[in-house]
C-alpha cells in the first residue's frame, strides 16, 4: 500500500484528535504509527504535512507507541528518517529530534540497554556542543536552532532520569559564554548542577571533579551517561515545586555534601556564570533558573547566597510576576542571610503598593496579596507555623488595603484575612491600642454590611456565601477574642432572623467553625427557632436548622416548639424535617416528652412513611439503652455484637424507609435537536436496565447561565420496551452550551427507593437554535437583508472559513442548517438566520464553495455569540 495523500492523512488527523481513544480501538488504530513513519520518508508528502504528522507524535505519544518495544522502534525509525535528509536546509529535523526524545520518554524505553538512546544521546550533546556532524545535519543558518533544540531535548531527558546527564556537566559548563543560544544551555546546566548536588549529597560523595571541563563524547569513548545514578534513589524533584527542598534533612540533606575547596569555587565560579547572563532569558525563564540554583544550593557548606545579590539588586524593582515569585521564594529560603532588613523593608513596601494600585487585574492583584499574607519574615516573634503579619506592616501601611463591600469577593476576602491578622495581633502602646480599635470597629461594619446585604429578599446567592466566608475566615483567625465574635454571633442571629431560607448556609458553619464560635451561635440560634410560632412560612429552614442545634438542654422548650408545628406538616418534606429534630434528640437521649410526641406523631402525620418513621423511633426509644441507641442511629444499622435483637429485625423496615444510594439502572442520552416551538427543547432518549416505577429525573445546571431546571416524572419503565421521548424546556438566560449534571430518583421492584448519579447531559451550542417565522414565498430576501441591516452597529461581524470536508456545500446545509435556511440559490449561495434565546440573533451568509471549504459572514447583535459561532462552523465537516 503507497502512503497516503494529504487529504487522507488531514481527515484521520482530525479523527484521532476528535476521540483518540474510539480512534486507536477502531480498524485504521493500529496501524497509525506504523504508517505515520512509513510516510515520513516518502516524497510525495510535503515537509508541511511531515510536521504536522511528528506533532501528532509530540500530542500523542503514549497512544502511538504503548510498550517499550513500540517505542524503541520508533525512536530508531526517527533517527533514522533524521540520517537520510539532504543536506539543504529543512524543516524536519528539529521535530525529528523531539519526535524520537518523547517516543523513549513516553514509551518507557530510556535506559541504558537501549540502542535508540545510546544512538540519541551522543547525537543530542554533540548539536548542543555546536559539533560539525557532517552535511545531513543541514547547512550552518540551521544549526543555532538546532542546537536549541538539543539543549531542549537533554532537558527534557535529564527531567526523567536525573542525574542521567551528571558526567556531562564539565562539558556544558564550558558551553557557557559561547556563541549559541543562551536561555536553552543555561535551563539545561541549571537543571543537571541541582539534580547532580541533590544526588551526591544523599550518596555522600563528592564532586569529584565533575565541573571540570571536558571532551563530547564520541562512539568509541567511555560512556558518559550515568544511569545508576538516576536509579538508586527518588529524586524526581519539581523545578517548580511548591516548597523548598528542606535543608535539614539529616544525612540526606545537601548539608552532607562537602566539596574541596576547588570544588566550591569551580561551583561559584558556575553559579555566577549562569547568574551573570541571566538577564538575557526571558521572565520565566529567569523565574525558573532562580528556583533551580536556590534549591540546588540551599543548605550547602561553603557557598554563601550572597551570590545572589547582584540579582537580586535588579529584581527588587521589577514588575515581572513570576520574577517576584521567584524572588519571596528566595527570601524564603536564605531569609537574612541574603535580605538585610533594608531589604526586607523595601520588599515588603513595594508589595504594599503595588497591591493598592488601582488598575491591576483581579489575579495579579490576588498575587500581591498572597504575597503580603505569606511573607516570610527574616525574624518571625511567633512560634513556627503560626499565621501572623509581618512586624514591619503596620495599620498604618495598611490603611490602604482595607477591604470594602465595592470589592469583588475574592479580593474582599485576601483583604479582610489581612485585616484579621492586624485586629489579632497584641498592641502595647497607647497610640497602637487605638489604631487597634480602629480596625477592629471598621471589621464589625464590614461584617455588619455583609450580613445586611445577604439579608435582602431574593438577594443573589453570592452576597449570602460571601458573607459566610468572610464569618469563617473572622472566627478562624480571631477565634480568642470575644470582642469581635460577639458582634459576630448576634449579627448572625439577626441574619437568620431576616432570612431563615439560608439554614444550609448556618448548618455548614456551625460543622466547620471551632467551640469559639459553634457553641454561643448554636445556642443563640436555638433561641430564635423556638420563639417561633409552629405556622411560621420558613417552617421548613426552621426545623433543618433545629436538627443541627437542638441537644439535651432545655428539650422541653424544642418539644413544644415541635408539638406546635407538627399540625402544620402536611407534606412528606416537612414531616421527615420534623423527624429529623426527633432524631436528633433521641440520639440526645430523650426523655417522656420526646416518647410521647412520637407516639402522637405515629398517630397525627398524614403520610404514612413518616407514621412508620415515628413508630420505629418511638420503639427503639423505649427498648434500647443508650450506648445500644447510638449505634442503631449511627451511620449504618447493620447490627453489631452489642445491638438487641429489635435493631436486627428491624432491618429490613428501617433499610426500605430509607432512600438508598444505588448504581444507574438506566441510561439517559441526548436525541435529535428539536427546532420547533418558542424556546429551545432537549430530547433526551431513556433507557431501562430493569424495571423502574416513578422515575423522577432531576437537572441541575452548571454555572449561572439558564434559568433553573424542572424535574421530569415517568411513571413506569421497563428494560426491552420502547420508552416515549422525554422533553426537557430550556430557558438559557445566556445563548452559550453547558453541562446538565442529573439524578435519579426511582423505585425498585423490591419496593426500595433509590437515587442514582446519572453522566452529565451536554447542551451544544446548536441545541439552542430556533427558526425565525417563515417570511411569505418571495419576500426570504429582504426579510434576511432587513435582518442583516439591523444587526449593526450595536452588533459585531466577522468572516470564518468552514471546511467542507469530503461532503459539499448542499449537504452540509440540509444537515445541519434547513431549518433556518430563509433565502437560497443553491448552490451558489445560502442566507441562514438563527434566533438564539432569549434575545439574540445569529445571521450566516454563505458563498460559493471553493474545493476545500466555503467562506461564511457572521453577523449577530450579540457579541459573545461570534466565539461560538465560529467554533460552531469549524465543526461541521467534523461532526458530518
Amino acid at each position: 500500500m503507497g502512503p497516503l495523500s494529504r487529504e487522507a492523512w488531514a481527515q484521520r488527523l482530525g479523527a484521532l484528535r476528535a476521540s483518540p481513544s474510539a480512534f486507536m480501538a477502531g480498524p485504521e488504530g493500529e496501524s497509525l504509527g506504523r504508517d505515520l513513519l512509513s510516510d515520513l520518508r516518502s516524497d510525495k508528502l510535503t515537509e508541511q504535512t511531515k510536521v504536522s504528522l511528528l506533532a501528532l507524535s509530540l500530542e500523542f505519544p503514549a497512544q502511538l507507541w504503548p510498550d517499550a518495544s513500540a517505542a524503541e522502534a520508533a525512536a530508531t525509525s526517527l533517527l533514522d528518517t533524521l540520517v537520510l535528509l539532504s543536506p539543504r536546509p529543512s524543516a524536519l529535523r528539529r521535530p525529528l529530534l523531539l519526535a524520537a526524545t518523547t517516543a523513549l520518554v513516553a514509551g518507557g524505553a530510556l535506559g541504558p540497554t537501549s540502542g535508540a538512546s545510546g544512538r540519541l544521546l551522543p547525537l543530542l550533546l554533540g548539536l548542543a556542543a555546536g559539533r560539525d556532524l557532517g552535511p545531513g545535519f543541514g547547512p550552518v543558518s540551521e544549526q543555532r536552532p538546532l542546537q536549541a533544540t538539543a539543549c531542549e531535548c537533554l532537558r527534557e531527558l535529564e527531567s526523567c532520569q536525573p542525574g542521567l546527564l551528571g558526567g556531562c556537566l564539565g562539558l556544558l559548563r564550558g558551553l557557557l559564554g559561547r556563541e549559541g543560544p543562551v536561555q536553552p544551555l543555561s535551563l539545561l546546566v541549571a537543571l543537571v548542577l541541582r539534580n547532580i548536588l541533590v544526588a551526591q549529597a544523599r550518596a555522600g560523595a563528592s564532586l569529584r571533579g565533575l565541573l571540570t571541563a571536558g571532551d563530547p563524547p564520541t562512539g568509541d569513548g567511555p560512556c558518559p551517561w550515568d544511569w545508576t545514578l538516576a536509579e538508586e534513589g527518588d529524586i524526581h524533584l519539581q523545578p517548580q515545586a511548591p516548597s523548598w527542598l528542606a535543608a535539614e534533612e539529616g544525612e540526606h540533606g545537601l548539608a552532607a555534601l562537602e566539596p574541596s575547596p576547588e570544588e566550591a569555587r569551580e561551583l561559584r565560579a558556575t553559579v555566577a556564570q549562569l547568574l551573570d547572563a541571566s538577564y538575557l532569558l526571558t521572565p520565566v525563564a529567569q523565574a525558573q533558573l532562580l528556583w533551580l540554583l536556590g534549591w540546588g544550593l540551599r543548605g550547602l557548606r561553603g557557598q554563601p547566597p550572597t551570590l545572589f545579590k547582584p540579582q537580586l539588586v535588579r529584581l527588587l524593582s521589577t514588575a515581572q510576576l513570576t520574577l517576584l515569585h521567584a524572588v519571596v521564594a528566595l527570601k524564603a529560603a536564605f531569609g537574612e542571610a541574603l535580605f538585610t532588613a533594608q531589604d526586607e523593608a523595601l520588599l515588603l513596601h513595594r508589595l504594599t503598593m503595588a497591591a493598592q494600585h488601582p488598575a491591576l487585574p483581579p489575579p495579579t492583584h490576588l498575587f500581591y496579596l498572597h504575597c503580603l499574607l505569606s511573607f516570610p519574615e527574616n525574624w518571625p516573634l511567633g512560634p513556627v507555623g503560626e499565621e501572623t503579619t509581618p512586624l514591619l506592616l503596620g495599620p498604618r501601611l495598611c490603611q490602604g488595603l482595607l477591604p470594602s463591600l465595592l470589592h469583588d469577593p475574592m479580593a474582599l476576602l485576601a483583604r479582610l484575612h489581612l485585616l484579621c491578622l492586624l485586629c489579632a495581633e497584641d498592641q502595647e502602646e497607647e497610640e497602637e491600642k487605638g489604631q487597634a480599635e480602629s480596625l477592629q470597629h471598621y471589621l464589625e461594619e464590614l461584617l455588619a454590611g455583609l450580613q445586611r446585604r445577604a439579608a435582602l429578599a431574593g438577594g443573589p446567592r453570592a452576597s449570602a456565601t460571601l458573607c459566610f466566608q468572610a464569618s469563617y475566615l473572622v472566627a478562624h483567625c480571631l477565634a480568642g477574642q470575644p470582642a469581635v465574635l460577639t458582634p459576630l454571633i448576634q449579627g448572625l442571629a439577626r441574619l437568620y432572623q431576616a432570612r431563615p431560607a439560608l439554614a444550609p448556609h448556618f448548618v455548614d458553619l456551625l460543622d466547620r467553625v471551632g467551640p469559639e464560635l459553634g457553641e454561643p451561635l448554636r445556642v443563640v440560634l436555638w433561641q430564635e427557632v423556638v420563639s417561633e410560632t409552629g405556622r411560621d412560612v420558613a417552617l421548613r429552614w426552621h426545623l433543618q436548622m433545629l436538627a443541627k442545634v437542638a441537644d439535651g438542654g432545655a428539650q422541653s422548650v424544642t418539644l413544644r416548639f415541635l408539638q406546635a408545628a407538627a399540625s402544620y406538616c402536611t407534606d412528606w418534606g416537612l414531616q421527615q424535617a420534623l423527624l429529623g429534630v426527633c432524631r436528633t434528640l433521641l440520639r440526645a437521649r430523650g426523655g417522656g416528652g420526646l416518647a410521647d410526641l412520637l407516639q402522637a406523631l405515629a398517630g397525627q402525620l398524614e403520610d404514612p412513611d413518616g407514621r412508620d418513621h415515628a413508630r420505629l423511633y418511638y420503639l427503639l426509644l423505649a427498648n434500647l439503652s443508650g450506648p445500644k441507641l447510638a449505634m442503631a442511629l449511627g451511620p449504618s444499622l447493620a447490627a453489631p455484637a452489642l445491638a438487641s435483637s429489635l435493631v436486627a429485625e428491624n432491618q429490613g423496615f428501617a433499610a426500605a424507609l430509607t432512600v438508598q444510594e444505588a448504581p444507574a439502572s438506566l441510561r439517559l442520552s441526548v436525541g435529535p435537536r428539536r427546532v420547533e416551538g418558542p424556546s429551545p427543547v432537549l430530547e433526551l432518549q431513556v433507557e431501562a436496565l430493569q424495571p423502574l416505577y416513578s422515575l423522577e429525573l432531576r437537572f441541575r445546571v452548571e454555572g449561572q447561565l439558564y434559568e433553573p431546571l424542572g424535574a421530569v416524572h415517568v411513571p413506569c419503565l421497563c428494560p426491552g420496551r420502547p420508552a416515549r421521548p422525554l422533553l426537557l424546556p430550556l430557558q438559557p438566560r445566556r445563548p452559550a452550551p453547558t453541562r446538565l449534571g442529573v439524578r435519579a430518583l426511582y423505585t425498585t421492584p423490591t419496593g426500595l427507593t433509590c437515587h442514582a448519579q446519572l453522566p452529565p447531559l451536554p447542551v451544544n451550542f446548536a441545541d439552542l437554535f430556533l427558526p425565525f417565522p417563515q417570511p411569505p414565498e418571495g419576500a426570504g430576501p429582504g426579510f434576511f437583508e432587513e435582518l442583516w441591516a439591523t444587526c449593526l452597529p450595536e452588533g459585531a461581524e466577522s468572516r470564518v472559513w468552514c471546511p467542507l470536508g469530503p461532503q459539499g456545500l448542499e449537504t452540509l446545509v440540509s444537515h445541519h442548517l434547513k431549518p433556518f435556511v430563509v433565502a437560497a440559490q443553491p448552490p451558489a449561495s445560502y442566507c441562514v438566520a438563527i434566533r438564539l434565546p432569549p434575545a439574540s440573533r445569529l445571521l450566516l451568509r454563505l458563498g460559493v464553495a471553493q474545493a476545500d471549504g466555503v467562506s461564511v459572514a457572521l453577523r449577530t447583535d450579540d457579541w459573545a455569540v461570534l466565539p461560538l459561532a465560529g467554533d460552531y462552523l469549524r465543526g461541521l465537516s467534523a461532526a458530518a
